[in-house]
């Protein structure tokens, strides 16, 4: 938790409402998100039990595995659930546009729309992830075959449960992780994973102190879990029950009593899944009401494309997601996370002075006023002239950058700044930074105007910086020793 987070989740708690920790959105919100809310059987890994699951707020679907524990009936709720996942991941698939790549010589194609599921918490993605994994292997025929919807449906999953992985992206979203980047409550971070209870303080009911909404959020007979997990007490006191009823009904061959339970259980499952439900669409409402970042586009590009490329790689027959990665592939993997995550820190930042304030306490970043400039500067030093203005930008906060450091301006991120000198004034209260420029000012010897900072101009310098990173390198498959996955050599087969 950074200082600025937890100064905002003491004033929350001071003022009894949360407090925003961000000025804009930093996640792309579809105009028509796919809104789930599994509930699993509690004591078996991973059975579905219910789901809610629609595209608007007043037509929502139940799912209902009347006994998790049968496997036929897991699979036909999967192949349920198909029946609303496959077409709306197609709906999205109908329009492409053309991106030019290899500096405008070529050209590729992605879908100018992407999917974008929302879950209640982290748990609905866990739960997503092992129903993927526990379904995209499964045979459409042979022995005991499947409906050939569970399989793709199964592989669909996975790729949107690994693409939750990455830093920054928005096809499979926990409205409790997305609430609590922007609001910041006045209880822990273990307690806003109950998604009530953070709407408690981020949206209470009007005249209701925020800790009252979030308090009377615990108590599940008004507001029931959202899930994956069930309230035990629903569980033992009407959940068996009517599982036990639907049973011995299905025991009996007795039709009218099994659809009576059956119909006894679905309304007690909508009972539990109907207020979270309504909590999904409230707290999309409330992130709308912030502006997207500058950057948030560009990440959605970067989903439109993983999507337009798997969508490809599925409609010409792929191969499943394999079980675990290899060395190198699981090495490459988590190159591309920390690549990603670094990158969305730095994006956050650029789009948000409240993001922004955080590196500006490290010492990272300082914001300051400019007093002089010299937009005409050239240096004749090397071997031709080039154009190198200087300016100098005081300022009140911490100055840790060293002369030589290389700096960068959220609102000229084209263009790099040298730290010439920083000097302390007299009194200790302000420090002058002198800055060398370059780039961003075309290749002339005379600056256009508006890319050198005037004098009076106030402006962000940070270290942070979003410039392209090369890739690791990393050996094939060929050359990765055998106790890594690679080929086995004659003296890794004589000891087997």
């Amino acid at each position: 938790m950074s200082t600025l987070t937890a100064l905002a989740r003491a004033q929350a708690l001071a003022a009894g409402v949360a407090q925003p920790t961000a000025t804009v959105r930093h996640l792309h919100l579809a105009e028509r998100p796919l809104v789930l809310v599994p509930l699993t059987m509690a004591g078996e890994a991973n059975a579905p039990l219910a789901m809610l699951v629609g595209t608007a707020p007043e037509r929502p679907r139940l799912l209902v595995v009347p006994q998790p524990r049968n496997r036929d009936q897991r699979l036909d709720f999967v192949t349920a659930l198909g029946t609303v996942l496959l077409p709306y991941l197609g709906s999205h698939r109908g329009v492409s546009e053309s991106v030019p790549i290899d500096r405008g010589r070529d050209v590729r194609y992605r879908y100018v729309e992407a999917p974008q599921l929302l879950v209640p918490n982290s748990g609905g993605i866990t739960f997503l992830r092992l129903l993927g994994r526990n379904t995209r292997f499964r045979r459409t025929d042979g022995d005991y075959p499947v409906d050939a919807s569970v399989p793709l449906v199964g592989r669909w999953l996975t790729f949107l449960a690994e693409r939750a992985e990455h830093p920054g992206s928005s096809l499979l979203v926990a409205l409790t992780d997305a609430l609590g980047l922007h609001w910041a409550t006045g209880q822990s971070s273990v307690e806003d994973l109950n998604l009530a209870a953070q709407l408690g303080w981020i949206d209470p009911p009007p005249g209701v102190p925020g800790p009252v909404a979030a308090a009377e959020a615990e108590d599940p007979s008004i507001w029931p879990p959202a899930g994956p997990a069930t309230d035990p007490g629903f569980d033992n006191d009407v959940l068996a029950p009517a599982m036990a009823a639907h049973q011995a009904a299905v025991a009996a061959d007795d039709e009218p009593a099994r659809r009576r339970a059956y119909a006894t259980m679905a309304e007690a499952l909508h009972g539990q899944l109907e207020p979270t439900w309504r909590l999904m669409w409230r707290g999309l409402a409330r992130l709308r009401t912030l502006p997207a970042g500058a950057r948030v586009a560009g990440r959605w590009d970067a989903d439109r494309d993983v999507f337009t490329d798997y969508a490809g790689y599925t409609d010409e027959g792929g191969q499943p997601q394999p079980r675990r990665d290899g060395a190198v592939a699981a090495a490459q993997r988590l190159h591309r996370l920390e690549r990603a995550l670094s990158s969305y820190a730095v994006q956050r930042a650029y789009d948000d002075p409240l993001v922004m304030a955080d590196h500006r306490l490290t010492g990272e970043a300082f914001v300051g006023e400019v007093t002089l400039a010299d937009p005409a500067r050239v240096d004749d030093t090397g071997k031709r002239p080039v154009l190198r203005p200087r300016i100098m930008v005081v300022t009140t906060d911490p100055v840790l950058v060293q002369p030589g450091a290389t700096l960068c301006s959220p609102t000229r991120p084209a263009q790099k700044a040298r730290v010439v000198f920083v000097t302390r004034t007299g009194d200790g209260s302000k420090t002058e930074v002198v800055l060398e420029l370059s780039g961003g000012m075309g290749r002339g010897l005379t600056a256009p105007p508006g890319t050198v900072p005037e004098v009076g101009e106030r402006l962000c310098y940070t270290t942070l910086t979003d410039g392209y990173v090369p890739p690791g390198a990393f050996p094939s498959r060929e050359d990765t020793p055998w106790t890594h996955g690679g080929p086995p050599t004659d003296e890794a087969g004589s000891q087997h």
